[in-house]
């Protein structure tokens, strides 16, 4: 067992909108501070005050719990036939940014479900978003890409991945053999061409780059793009089916461009729950982050989602940069 040092995590991919003191309880007893990210679902912005996604819910809760929560806002989905479009979108930013906004986390429903005007899937590379990634570049703000799905989306369903349930459970995200969706590989692609042309933008790829699959192919690219990092969240199981030497030798090589994530996502706030509810709720994140934590700091075995595990025991040089330097490297605003 590695030995950690008392530090305080940065959970740098969450969904939480713990307004309750039950949460903050519970994030004082394990010392954790969470980075909520926003999810731009419409064209009208509507999704800002939502309450399970919502900018004004997150940067509401960082105001009031700074000391727990930070936030990170988005963009709204592409209107093409307004002339305005890009400039109300950066004045939003603008207001964001001054309102506490950690980055801009641009969504996987473009590429995935936002369409062009000629019917195309629009592509995070496509010129038309180019004067947000130079304002981001030029602000020096980072943005949070998640580019499309796990690679087992477009696989064969296999009972052996850790998405099977999920696409067994919801076929119509299941792309195997369909030719009307983009490949995985034109996604990534696509997020790749971003870093290319624009080589001033600090970027984080969400759920290790969309490249779960293979460590080696996120070193790859982290090796091609010195302004790309990537965080875990959601992607515990995948690296825990990888060759464990492997993958712990993947963290101490990129030391410094793997940010601690979660992806812990309530379906609603906690403010919101009956007391039972709200009750069990926190001791699943309770739970979650013991486990998560374990599995990075130690080496045992531990079960998570019904499986068996071997933590893969990241060394005490790896470990405070993982789960919390890299997130205020990566991030502004944030600090120790």
């Amino acid at each position: 067992m590695i030995v950690s040092e008392p530090m305080q995590i940065i959970d740098a991919h969450a969904h939480l909108p713990g307004d309750d003191v039950s949460a903050v309880e519970l994030l004082d007893e394990l010392d954790v501070r969470v980075v909520n990210i926003s999810i731009g679902c419409d064209a009208h912005g509507a999704w800002r005050g939502v309450t399970r996604y919502g900018a004004e819910p997150f940067a509401t809760l960082a105001r009031a719990e700074p000391k727990r929560f930070a936030w990170c806002t988005s963009i709204d989905l592409p209107r093409y036939d307004d002339a305005h479009y890009i400039d109300r979108v950066i004045e939003q930013l603008d207001k964001d940014f001054a309102n506490g906004a950690m980055a801009c986390k641009i969504w996987k429903n473009i590429g995935m479900e936002v369409k062009d005007p000629k019917g195309r899937f629009a592509m995070v590379d496509d010129p038309f978003f180019d004067p947000i990634f130079r304002y981001l570049a030029r602000e020096g703000r980072t943005a949070i890409l998640h580019t499309g799905e796990p690679r087992a989306c477009w696989l064969p369903l296999d009972p052996a991945s850790p998405h099977f349930e999920y696409y067994e459970g919801h076929p119509q995200w299941h792309m195997h053999g369909r030719s009307d969706f983009p490949s995985h590989e034109d996604l990534i692609l696509s997020r790749d061409r971003v870093l290319e042309k624009h080589p001033g933008l600090r970027m984080v790829g969400a759920h290790l780059g969309s490249l779960e699959y293979d460590v080696a192919e996120v070193a790859a690219r982290l090796d091609r793009f010195p302004n790309f990092a990537v965080d875990t969240g959601e992607r515990l199981l995948d690296l825990a089916l990888q060759d464990r030497d492997e993958v712990r030798a993947f963290f101490a090589s990129y030391s410094d461009r793997v940010l601690f994530g979660t992806d812990i996502d309530l379906e609603s706030p906690l403010s919101q729950m009956d007391e039972a509810t709200r009750r069990l709720t926190v001791e699943m994140m309770r739970d979650r982050y013991h486990r998560e934590l374990a599995f990075y700091r130690e080496s045992a075995e531990l079960e998570f989602r019904g499986r068996k595990v071997r933590g893969i025991g990241l060394g005490a040089d790896v470990q405070p940069k993982f789960l919390r330097d890299n997130a205020v490297k990566w991030f502004g605003g944030l600090t120790r």
